[in-house]
């Protein structure tokens, strides 16, 4: 199986890992970063979508905010929400009208395990990404009859840029919660989204932790 996969957040190491893994099935493969496709802007992502067929839409854009409820600001609010959540149901809007059309394609949002269990501090990161869940199985009822699949994906812990400024303390912490005592890759979770796309074609409105942690 092969076809155009976009990977919003292109640029970043889930992204660049994911872009990696479809070439080798010689996917066509277009991983945008921010100034070619911000999720945040109703015009960039119309744009952006407005020429592409999509067969596999793969919404990795995310940023965090982690900060206590009594100092995250509005601004806080607002820029985690677009990205993280209202920036994937925009793409997935807009990549979908051509899915529609042709009957057929798979969507798969990019959430995390804190939209389960969120640690304290991570409120808006967490609701953002819960939100994501509900918005899959949501849209897998409205589209699954135009033959479209959504699922989620929750990543687990990973060592990346995004998680450098985790201090040692919390680190260790993390790992401990870990049954198998060590933390998931970007190209694990690249290989396991390639799976899901290809072989698990009966697959949708489910999400997928892929990490170790118990709760």
């Amino acid at each position: 199986m092969s076809g155009s996969v976009v990977i919003t957040g292109g640029q970043g190491a889930l992204g660049q890992a994911l872009a990696i893994e479809f070439e080798k099935g010689m996917w066509k493969v277009e991983a945008p970063g921010r100034e070619e496709l911000d999720v945040c802007s109703e015009e960039s992502a119309a744009r952006y979508f407005s020429d592409r067929s999509v067969d596999l839409l793969i919404c990795a854009a995310g940023l965090v905010r982690d900060r206590p409820l009594d100092r995250l600001t509005d601004e806080d609010w607002n820029l985690v929400c677009e990205t993280n959540f209202k920036g994937a149901a925009r793409c997935a809007r807009l990549a979908s009208r051509g899915m529609r059309e042709r009957k057929g394609g798979h969507i798969v949002f990019i959430s995390s395990f804190s939209a389960l269990h969120p640690p304290i501090g991570q409120a808006a990161y967490a609701a953002s990404k819960a939100a994501l869940i509900g918005l899959t199985q949501g849209l897998a009822g409205e589209l699954g009859p135009s033959g479209i699949r959504i699922n989620v994906v929750l990543p687990g812990f990973m060592e990346t840029p995004m998680t450098r400024s985790v201090s040692e303390a919390r680190f260790a912490e993390v790992l401990g919660q870990h049954a198998l005592g060590r933390f998931n890759t970007a190209s694990a979770v690249a290989r396991f989204i390639r799976h899901l796309h290809e072989d698990l074609v009966h697959t949708s409105g489910q999400a997928f932790n892929l990490d170790s942690r118990l709760a």
